[in-house]
């Protein structure tokens, strides 16, 4: 599998949890196939509900931008076509997920893709940055970013970058031909003093 498509999502949302209620406000997701983007996703979406001052600012969406926007069931119908089968990557992916999973369920969908978490990869490969928040390492590894941060196109692109690059550091550091899925998904949850032996190994 030396080639793959992974689609790489981000979500702007009302607050931290679905299971308290919170919604998704905007959904930016990007394709990477043979590492390089090659197609996009982004709609703004209507929760029916009103934003606190805080997430308006964090985020420069408004309210008033949201009444505008479709309603989130006919955005999540087209953001599942998008994505398809694909293997999913997210940047801090336990919060994409959970806000994924919660707005399938709403429209009688189940998600069946995998996930991989840009976060926690980033974590055992550059142990040396100041910090893994997405701005932080796209600086770090002087990435491609428009300077725009909490819009979720935006942050999608900036992930699908560091993902770009964290396979071709693997490649070159460690002489890899390919990095599987499934190799990025099992450095996520692997100690830290043991990434070097198991990449090395790898085959």
């Amino acid at each position: 599998m030396g080639n793959y498509t992974v689609a790489v999502i981000d979500f702007e949302t009302t607050g931290l949890s679905p299971q308290c209620g919170d919604r998704t406000i905007e959904v930016g997701a990007v394709l990477v196939t043979h590492n390089q983007i090659v197609d996009r996703f982004q709609s703004l979406m209507n929760p029916k509900m009103t934003l606190s001052s805080f997430i308006e600012d964090y985020t420069g969406i408004t309210n008033s931008m949201l009444t505008k926007a479709p309603d989130i069931s006919s955005v999540m119908k087209k953001l599942k076509s998008f994505i398809a089968k694909y293997p999913l990557v997210a940047h801090n992916a336990s919060f994409d997920a959970r806000f994924l999973d919660a707005e399938f369920k709403r429209i009688n969908q189940i998600r069946t893709n995998e996930f991989a978490c840009s976060m926690l990869i980033a974590r055992r490969l550059y142990q040396d940055a100041p910090n893994h928040k997405l701005e932080t390492l796209v600086r770090y590894k002087r990435l491609t970013t428009d300077g725009v941060h909490h819009r979720a196109l935006a942050d999608a692109e900036m992930a699908a970058h560091l993902w770009i690059r964290m396979i071709a550091d693997i490649k070159r550091d460690y002489s890899q031909s390919t990095v599987p899925f499934r190799v990025m998904q099992q450095l996520a949850m692997m100690q830290k003093k043991k990434v070097q032996d198991y990449l090395t190994t790898t085959p």
